[in-house]
């Protein structure tokens, strides 16, 4: 059986590299692509976004001109625009929404959540199943070695242009971390540690970013006692990983009731 995906922000990074994997795909069908007012890939055809080739299909502006036949939609526009979406498809009653849009506030979040009462929503600020994995793993860590004894630190290094620091991937982990811990991870971040008086604070989570050249992104975490060291480390080697996780989370969402998921349920199968 055919799953009809909608993309929003098909014009983006993510978005062209999704629509790609749809059409080399047969158990999926691009039925839909939305792009602002002003993008260059206004009225342009699905098939050449993705890159390969015309399939007579063009993008469109509102949400509800993409939605015909759609299984699921795919976000990965921007903040500003998710909360507007999850908020439209909950008046609509569907179809099933997955966000990829990461950088999201306190608001754009509670959308997602109240989307969840009535539609299945997955949020998601990295779809790689591999790194889903590694958020279980660091999980399992952190709740096993005494906070008192082991320090914890998270590095991330991504391509230059990416613009939020530390990534959502690395604050998904130090999230891991703090929940383990019994600790709020914004009580306990440290970031950008520079100039005097930076000693590290007991429990603190510490993050640093690097920025440059075009890694698709690398992600590691190290618990550091006195006398031994233990990394869990996750690099992205091609940008279709996280294509292809969107779309295996995509087929396990349609098939759930209406609630707000993460891609430790897609690998847990809950």
């Amino acid at each position: 059986m055919t799953l009809n995906i909608a993309i929003v922000g098909i014009g983006g990074r993510l978005g062209r590299t999704i629509a790609r994997e749809i059409m080399l795909d047969e158990r999926f069908a691009l039925t839909g692509g939305v792009v602002r007012a002003d993008s260059d890939y206004a009225d342009q055809d699905l098939g050449e976004i993705a890159g390969t080739g015309w399939i007579g299909k063009q993008t469109v502006i509102r949400l509800e001109d993409a939605l015909e036949n759609a299984d699921a939609v795919i976000d990965a526009s921007t903040p500003q625009a998710t909360a507007a979406i999850a908020n439209r498809l909950a008046d609509l009653g569907g179809p099933a929404l997955l966000c990829g849009v990461t950088g999201l506030n306190r608001a754009q979040t509670d959308a997602l959540r109240a989307a969840g009462e009535k539609l299945p929503v997955l949020a998601a600020r990295n779809f790689s199943i591999g790194l889903a994995l590694v958020e279980m793993l660091v999980s399992t860590a952190a709740a096993g070695l005494p906070v008192e004894k082991w320090d914890a630190e998270i590095s991330e290094t991504h391509h230059r242009s990416k613009v939020d620091a530390p990534s959502g991937t690395a604050l998904v982990l130090g999230e891991a971390i703090a929940r383990a811990r019994g600790q709020i991870l914004d009580m306990v971040a440290e970031r950008g540690r520079s100039g005097p008086d930076q000693g590290r604070r007991p429990g603190a989570i510490g993050f640093a970013a690097l920025r440059g050249g075009a890694i698709i992104g690398e992600h590691d975490v190290r618990f550091l006692s006195d006398n031994e060291e233990i990394s869990i480390t996750h690099r992205a080697l091609d940008r279709r990983v996280f294509a292809l996780g969107a779309l295996t989370a995509a087929q396990w969402l349609v098939n759930q009731e209406a609630g707000l998921y993460t891609m430790r349920d897609v690998i847990s199968g809950n």
